[in-house]
């Protein structure tokens, strides 16, 4: 499989979790001139222009973070139970980064005026605290194990200092937890963020 990806950007959730799944991938970032690394016109690719877009073996293409981490999870037959409140409150958790949380630092990735983004501090402080609340004392975000939001769980965590929202200590403590993970480390690695 291929992995399209911009360096620290969200597809770094789906590089984590083919590192622990174990999936074999290759690595193909993308460019401002929106070109892959390997020559290809990317909007051709993925007409939405953005990433992450998983290439399977068959030549298909898979876009959208929780899509992706889906059949991740479904092809490797890990971090995401098959059945139970677990993988529900997994994927229930995806959902709602995916909506609330990545779309409310738009206006810190794109300079937009302050007014935005104080509404946007405000959502963010309001869906951290409702990750904290669910996460409590456990190890990762939905139970003592890691599941694919954890993987995303990474990504926005490792983003949110842009926003000057404070997080939780428990959402702290993850982060550090799993940026000492050898997945995570890899990743960032070969991203060259580590």
């Amino acid at each position: 499989m291929n992995l399209f990806y911009y360096p620290a950007a969200c597809s770094l959730a789906d590089h984590i979790a083919l590192i622990e799944t174990g999936l074999p991938y290759k690595l193909l970032s993308i460019n401002h001139e929106r070109k892959t690394e390997d020559g290809r016109d990317f909007l051709s690719i993925n007409p939405k222009g953005y990433i992450p877009t998983l290439e399977l073996e068959d030549g298909v293409f898979l876009t959208e973070n929780p899509v992706i981490l889906n059949y991740i999870a479904e092809k490797s037959g890990k971090l995401l139970p098959k059945e139970g409140m677990i993988r529900w409150r997994a994927l229930e958790s995806l959902a709602f980064m995916a909506s609330e949380i990545h779309s409310s630092y738009q206006p810190f990735f794109r300079d937009f005026p302050e007014p935005e983004k104080v509404r946007a501090r405000e959502k963010l402080a309001k869906a951290f605290a409702i990750l904290a609340d669910q996460m409590g004392d456990k190890k990762f975000l939905v139970s003592d194990e890691m599941t694919i939001a954890d993987c995303y769980l990474f990504w926005i965590l490792m983003v949110a200092p842009k926003s000057g929202v404070d997080l939780p200590e428990n959402l702290r403590r993850a982060f550090d937890r799993m940026r000492a993970l050898p997945s995570v480390i890899q990743a960032l690695a070969e991203e060259g963020l580590g």
